[in-house]
């Protein structure tokens, strides 16, 4: 079993078995590997995450705090030689008092509970709870315009190969030609300038080429980029540019979708609740609180005593505290509160303009990439039925090498702006539909 493992590994190695190849890449698989691998989703993850944190951290404010304390400690204290009256003791007296270093040991447990905060707590714990319905729509806003971009470069990559593959035929026509046209000149119907003209258009042909296929390869770096792949790795597409049908045409339908969807102002619409929860969270800044305390423990001298209940101390306090004057703190809290609160609502207004204006401008350029693949399709019929009858006419000396030029030019335009219209119009489509709050890979 372990030598036939080695031969096939071998076999492999040497290229004599085919290995196994990749399956192509859907749109669909795209977006999943990014969404599960970009940067900027797992930061919104990770923020989302803080924050939960956060709402622990402030949840903590309402516990009980218990701490186990204990110490050793050896001191020397001279203060009963020190004090103003001892020079009016016997001499005697004073000579038998000689300070002696001793050791104390303590131990034991410490609880603090807030009794009343004046709803400063629970406000806190009500604006941490807020805050992370906002780390959510961070992490959806983040999936979806990780999604959209993923789209572009894949419809980038799709159009790179294709207008790659449109250059090399257009390059294998040149070549076609400038073969015919040596062979005419071989039978006395062309003349050497149509064969130069022809190879000169040959020779043209080779830099669109070669700047077709550093396309892909940029394009292809760019969507390896966004899935988590090595910038160099050989991704390969499955799909195809695809004219689907956009069915909704009422745009201020599309723009109240919109509001309603897109998780950005969503985002903004829990900040504006954030704020409002702030502006009740300075209020109760500085307010009056009661608060309860409570300590055991067993302090002694000699270890031998730490277990004995006759050295053990306690003590329990309810302490309560009404601020007077606090320097106009809190009154400074609630001003700053109110002006982020109007920032909020101002800030909201303005993206919900913004994503009208986006809808209106992705449905108008959807509707211009319809148009123009509409005018590309009639167009390259007629460019490839006069590069056909251009052909036909050189042959029998009716037509120029320029008429075939010019032709050939016309055809590769025509199809070059068929290719433009459907990229155009996938990408307007996945940007509408992101604009709306949709997937925009469906």
């Amino acid at each position: 079993m372990t030598r036939l493992l080695s031969l096939i590994l071998f076999l492999l190695t040497a290229g004599l078995l085919p290995a196994q190849q990749e399956p192509a890449l859907t749109l669909e698989e795209a977006v999943r590997l990014a969404v599960a691998r970009h940067q900027d989703v797992d930061k919104a993850r990770a923020a989302a995450d803080a924050l939960k944190g956060k709402i622990r951290e402030v949840r903590a404010q309402a516990l009980p705090d218990v701490q186990i304390t204990a110490d050793a400690m050896r001191m020397r204290d001279p203060s009963f030689l020190n004090s103003s009256g001892v020079d009016k003791f016997p001499a005697e007296f004073l000579a038998a008092i000689v300070p002696v270093p001793v050791n104390m040991f303590n131990y034991g447990i410490t609880v603090k509970q807030p009794l009343f905060t004046q709803g400063k707590v629970g406000t806190a714990l009500r604006l941490a709870s807020v805050e992370a319905e906002g780390a959510l729509s961070e992490i959806d806003r983040a999936e979806q315009d990780v999604a959209v971009s993923v789209v572009k470069a894949y419809y980038d990559l799709l159009w790179a190969e294709q207008y790659r593959d449109l250059v090399a035929d257009t390059q294998e026509q040149k070549k076609k030609h400038a073969a015919m046209a040596r062979t005419l000149r071989d039978n006395g119907v062309a003349t050497e300038v149509d064969v130069l003209r022809s190879e000169v258009a040959v020779a043209n042909g080779a830099p669109d080429l070669v700047r077709a296929e550093n396309g892909i390869r940029q394009a292809r770096a760019q969507l390896n980029y966004y899935i988590g792949r090595a910038l160099d790795y050989p991704t390969k597409l499955a799909g195809h540019f695809e004219e689907r049908l956009w069915e909704e045409n009422n745009i201020d339908a599309l723009e109240q979708e919109a509001i309603r969807r897109r998780p950005e102002l969503e985002r903004l619409r829990i900040a504006e609740r954030s704020a409002e929860t702030q502006l009740k969270l300075a209020g109760a800044e500085n307010r009056a609180r009661a608060d309860f305390s409570g300590a055991y423990g067993i302090s002694a001298r000699r270890p031998s005593n730490l277990l004995d209940p006759l050295y053990s101390r306690w003590s329990a306090t309810v302490s309560f505290s009404f601020p007077i004057f606090d320097g106009f703190k809190r009154s400074g809290l609630v001003y700053q509160a109110t002006a982020n609160q109007r920032m909020a609502r101002l800030e909201r207004e303005k993206a919900e303009k913004q994503i009208r204006l986006a809808v209106q401008q992705g449905f108008d350029e959807l509707k211009a990439a319809d148009e123009t693949i509409a005018a590309a399709q009639a167009n390259v019929g007629q460019a490839e039925r006069v590069l056909s009858m251009t052909q036909d006419n050189y042959k029998y000396g009716a037509a120029t090498t320029l008429d075939i030029v010019d032709a050939q030019t016309a055809v590769s335009v025509a199809r070059s702006n068929m290719l433009r219209g459907l990229h155009d119009y996938s990408v307007a489509r996945a940007n509408l539909r992101w604009a709306v709050g949709q997937q925009p890979w469906e």
